[in-house]
């Protein structure tokens, strides 16, 4: 019988060993519920940390982005353009206020939101009279959109953005944080997040009044009153102090998380970049690339192998590893929404969507384990016998 080696991952929880630390001072205090010191010290430590004015810790960041779309007054029938290359939970909470999601197109520098679908899709709007109410920019994968000719566009026509940085927390553009640049931003604290809570999600902005507004609508907005008084909905998404301590813990090491995940990218572009047929993700101009997760697209026809068939073998060999998001547009839920595409004939995300694989990319992982991923990928290539395109510097 064939030994089963351990099972890598796609992206683990990577813990520092301070959070317990933490923990221990909530239930000695008996700050369980969600509220507390370790609360209020994670939204000031990771405000200070991205350089805005407040954060407000909630249970996702699809909250966060929940909490965006109800502070910007979206409703039933208004229009909220989103990238199309994402997680749903990008979009969902379009749906929760009936509106209605418009997808806009990937471009290949970044992978993410292309300015120009961007601008016809504002400018066709426009011409109509139907402006959206919001913009959701997703930054993709740990890459930083290009936010100076988003924002030019999203300002120009007067829209507000929200940036989904769930993935991209730690990254930069133009030496400024992932996150920051809209009206509302977003971070996701889900277990495979560069730094994580197990759960959780911080909403971040510069306007203060608006967060204050965000807490009361994540406690059930309650009104101020001596009894429990209601008079708009309110929800259920307030950060438990437990889990604040955690996320307290991992902000300490982010940095460290970061530099670990690009070592990680690194070495794979050094083993594996040398194939005729492999392209990774590239950086794009003046950013920092936190590298959540290490992506690439195949050249089907040069390797012989689609990506299913690459990310099989990688399974056979205990081995996680994913197809980029299927783009939105495509998805079932989403049927007859409108779509703009990077350019006329071309759609960048269904591109990216058909040939892109995620490696596992964990900051934990380790030398060892990263070497079985690379033998495995360069094994499956060299069993191809339609067309041998290993560089005779590749050793098998």
């Amino acid at each position: 019988m064939k030994t089963i080696p351990n099972k890598i991952f796609l992206s683990p929880p990577h813990m520092s060993g301070n959070e317990q630390k933490y923990i221990n001072e909530a239930f000695e205090t008996n700050w369980i519920a969600p509220l507390g010191p370790n609360v209020d010290k994670f939204e000031r430590e990771l405000a200070e940390y991205v350089g805005v004015r407040d954060a407000a810790a909630v249970s996702s960041g699809t909250a966060a982005i929940h909490l965006a779309l109800r502070l910007l007054e979206i409703e039933q029938g208004d229009k909220v353009f989103c990238s199309s290359l994402t997680f749903i939970a990008s979009a969902n909470p379009i749906l929760y206020e009936n509106a209605e999601p418009v997808f806009i197109d990937s471009e290949p520098e970044t992978w993410n939101m292309s300015p120009a679908a961007l601008e016809r899709a504002l400018f066709d709007a426009a011409s109509n009279g139907e402006l959206p109410k919001a913009v959701i920019v997703v930054n993709l994968y740990g890459q930083s959109a290009k936010m100076d000719e988003i924002m030019q566009l999203c300002n120009r026509y007067d829209v507000p953005v929200i940036e989904d940085a769930a993935e991209s927390l730690g990254a930069e553009y133009k030496g400024k944080k992932s996150g920051t640049f809209g009206k509302f931003g977003i971070y996701s604290f889900n277990g495979n997040k560069i730094i994580t809570t197990s759960g959780g999600g911080m909403l971040i902005s510069n306007d203060e009044e608006a967060l204050k507004k965000a807490r009361f609508l994540a406690t059930q907005a309650r009104d101020q009153a001596p009894y429990y008084q209601h008079s708009v909905i309110g929800y259920n998404y307030r950060m438990s102090n437990i889990i604040a301590g955690v996320g307290r813990a991992q902000l300490e090491v982010l940095g460290e998380r970061v530099a670990l995940r690009r070592a990680k990218f690194n070495h794979y572009v050094e083993m594996l970049s040398k194939i005729q047929g492999i392209n990774f993700m590239p950086d794009f101009e003046e950013t920092l690339h936190n590298r959540w997760l290490t992506t690439l697209t195949i050249d089907q026809e040069k390797l012989g192998l689609s990506p299913m068939e690459i990310i099989d073998a990688l399974m056979e060999e205990n081995i996680e590893a994913r197809r980029v998001w299927k783009p939105l547009h495509l998805q079932p839920l989403f049927e007859g929404m409108k779509y703009y595409p990077h350019e006329k004939g071309r759609s960048v995300s269904e591109e990216l969507f058909e040939n892109g694989i995620c490696l596992p990319s964990g900051s934990n992982m380790t030398e060892v384990q990263q070497q079985r991923v690379i033998d495995k990928i360069i094994n499956v290539i060299a069993s191809r016998e339609k067309n041998p395109v290993l560089n005779e510097s590749i050793k098998i």
